[in-house]
């Protein structure tokens, strides 16, 4: 009796393969999944069918990849390369049944799930923008391992492959069908009529043209993995990310010789997945997962949200609210920030939307509101005005007679402890703050803010509506800065105090980068705006021991805000910062990184100590996914328990004596 796969066969002799994981809500193929296949294979071998359908049962999607939690637990390299071998004997044969077969793909289809589907002879997807195919495991720290290099260069030709593989993206099933990743993208109510057709039709399976074929010679082979190093080297460190290294290599070597890219396929993945790369990369995707859980802790759905504040952050929420589905209002008092709001979410939906009829349909949903006539209506209202006490409480207090029952009233403070700001309200529990960061679109974090009279159901609901919009819920305890802007203004302060006594900013920059920061503390303070660094820093320094450099002080009273004023730390060019060359010399200060770094640990750990999360695997999601904080070592807390005390505390002592607070906290952790 299989707990995973079901077989049913039809009146015309089609075996429908039903995969429904047990005890979960997302098909996986884990260890016993794939045993079990096995042996669903060997039924189908003797059953003989006219064709064979793999379908999943589960709302969410086909399949979201191999176990990734098993992939945490490997130690061994031997270990893991056993286990990509029996995927590679169960995959092939799939490939070698005598009949037709076809994957029919719905909702998410990822790593080895899209191995499986290129494993089939044919495909064909649900075509909606919830279909989401593709091969993501770089940034798992490793590349396809099922077979996916040697099927998807087969099938699409090779820079097409090597495209999908190296940047991770997943495609909408119109875009797959484009590339030929899969034959047919048709609408729900189609996709079994489209599975039978080709069973019944068997057309040629597709084939890459002759020029997606010529990367794949011998001869071009070598210059061709030349440049997509270079490519790869823009967005990636070699020494931070060796995934996408190792998948060029493997490529350069094997291609066009299967038997060869199969060995090297299992040998280089294993090697990859036994890594501190790989194993912290895992870390963070299944730290993802506990951020996602948080908002499956009440079933709170909203279909109406109004925010309150047209400048970039509440234009922005709105515009992504909408985004996802819902009806939006968008009020503020000035005409010309909903215009310019307005003209921002319309590029928004271009670039993430692509067909008029939907830009149409998510322009339709967002709606001026000058008059605030969404108020009452509203499940979610959002407060995104500017960061002064009394104007937001004098906002609440019109906005709290007119909430529908029921309403979450919610505010994007981003350092305004809430108890100040619900003390005001005749109902102060149900204010809750949801704190989301700039730029809205990209940044997945949302800090789901209580202050000690925030009644939790509140809080649980904010957390399901922002999982409900696609963002990553946070519960963090209100205090001055929360969790991320108080670990990260530290770190952008010490900068600026570098930067003060003579080190140059792009040295500065290059430290943290070399340390594995998407982006320097430098450019980064100039890219949130100095005077917004200057009121959140204001706004720490008057309940912890925060010294604001005068330099900050004074760029702001300048007029120098950064990217937005043209000028700030860096002189900008068509928004682009104009760097000077960094010297060898100024590559060889030591210590740079570790005067900013390790701010942040000490902050991180007080914020720990004083319990504004839960717990370390929270805050290091926090602060990965909310500052970028180099995926690749785990988190700011895993960080420092990699290093070692030992090897940590030297480092320390070299630093003033007041920055060591609380460090050893660190280890008890």
């Amino acid at each position: 009796m299989s707990r995973h796969w079901r077989i049913e066969q039809d009146e015309d002799g089609i075996i429908w393969l039903h995969f429904n994981q047990a005890d979960s809500s997302a098909n996986v193929l884990t260890v016993e999944a794939l045993d079990e296949l096995d042996q669903q294979l060997g039924k189908i071998e003797q059953a003989s069918p006219a064709g064979v359908v793999f379908c999943s049962d589960k709302p969410s999607g086909f399949i979201a990849g191999a176990d990734v939690k098993a992939f945490s637990r490997i130690t061994e390299t031997e270990e893991a390369r056993q286990q990509i071998l029996q995927a590679h004997a169960i995959f092939d044969r799939i490939e070698r049944l005598k009949c037709p077969t076809v994957a029919m793909i719905h909702g998410f289809c990822l790593g080895g799930g899209t191995e499986l589907a290129l494993a089939c002879r044919y495909r064909v997807s649900r075509d909606d923008p919830g279909t989401r195919i593709g091969l993501p495991e770089v940034r798992l720290g490793i590349f396809p391992g099922f077979g996916g290099t040697v099927r998807s260069t087969r099938l699409i030709g090779h820079l097409p492959a090597l495209n999908i593989m190296l940047s991770g993206r997943a495609l909408s099933g119109s875009a797959a069908r484009r590339l030929g990743l899969v034959d047919m993208s048709v609408p729900e109510r189609q996709l079994k009529a489209a599975a039978r057709h080709l069973l019944s039709t068997q057309p040629k399976t597709h084939q890459p043209t002759w020029l997606q074929q010529l990367p794949g010679n011998g001869l071009l082979r070598p210059l061709v993995g030349h440049f997509l190093k270079k490519q790869v080297a823009k967005q990636a460190n070699p020494a931070h990310y060796p995934a996408p290294y190792a998948l060029i290599r493997h490529w350069t070597k094997h291609a066009n010789h299967r038997k060869a890219m199969y060995r090297s396929e299992a040998a280089e993945v294993a090697k990859l997945i036994s890594s501190d790369t790989a194993q912290n990369l895992i870390r963070i995707f299944l730290l993802q997962d506990q951020l996602k859980a948080q908002g499956r802790k009440s079933d709170f759905k909203a279909t109406h949200v109004h925010v309150i504040g047209g400048g970039i952050m509440g234009g922005d929420i709105a515009a992504w609210c909408a985004l996802q589905g819902m009806r939006v209002t968008l009020q503020d008092r000035a005409p010309e920030l909903l215009s310019q709001a307005m003209g921002r979410a319309h590029g928004l939906f271009k670039k993430k939307l692509k067909k008029p009829l939907l830009i149409r349909d998510a322009l339709d949903r967002l709606m001026p509101d000058c008059e605030a006539t969404g108020v009452t209506r509203a499940d979610v209202v959002i407060e995104a005005i500017f960061e002064n006490t009394e104007a937001k409480q004098q906002l609440y207090a019109q906005l709290e007679p007119r909430l529908k029952k029921g309403a979450l009233l919610c505010t994007n403070t981003s350092s305004i402890p809430l108890e100040v700001l619900n003390s005001t309200l005749k109902n102060p529990a149900r204010l809750v703050g949801l704190h989301f960061f700039n730029p809205v679109a990209k940044m997945q974090l949302v800090e789901i803010v209580s202050a000690t009279n925030t009644d939790p159901n509140a809080a649980q609901q904010a957390a399901a509506f922002a999982k409900q919009i696609g963002r990553l819920p946070l519960p963090v305890k209100s205090s001055p800065g929360f969790l991320v802007n108080r670990i990260l203004m530290p770190y952008l302060l010490e900068a600026i105090i570098l930067l003060d006594s003579g080190t140059s900013a792009p040295a500065i920059d290059k430290a943290a980068t070399d340390f594995g920061m998407p982006m320097g503390p430098i450019e980064l303070a100039d890219t949130v705006g100095l005077d917004i660094c200057l009121a959140v820093a204001d706004k720490l320094a008057e309940s912890l021991p925060v010294n604001v450099p005068e330099k900050l002080r004074s760029m702001v009273s300048e007029g120098k805000l950064g990217r937005k004023s043209g000028q700030g730390f860096y002189l900008y060019s068509k928004g682009k910062a104009q760097k000077t060359a960094v010297t060898e010399q100024a590559n060889l200060l030591p210590g740079l990184a570790d005067r900013m770094i390790i701010r942040m640990l000490n902050e991180a750990v007080a914020c720990l100590r004083e319990g504004i999360v839960s717990d370390a695997d929270l805050l290091d999601a926090g602060i990965v996914f909310g500052t970028g904080f180099a995926p690749f070592r785990g988190g700011p807390i895993h960080y420092a328990k990699s290093e070692g005390k030992e090897k940590m505390q030297p480092r320390i002592q070299t630093l003033e004596s007041d920055r060591d607070a609380g460090w050893a906290d660190i280890f008890e952790h």
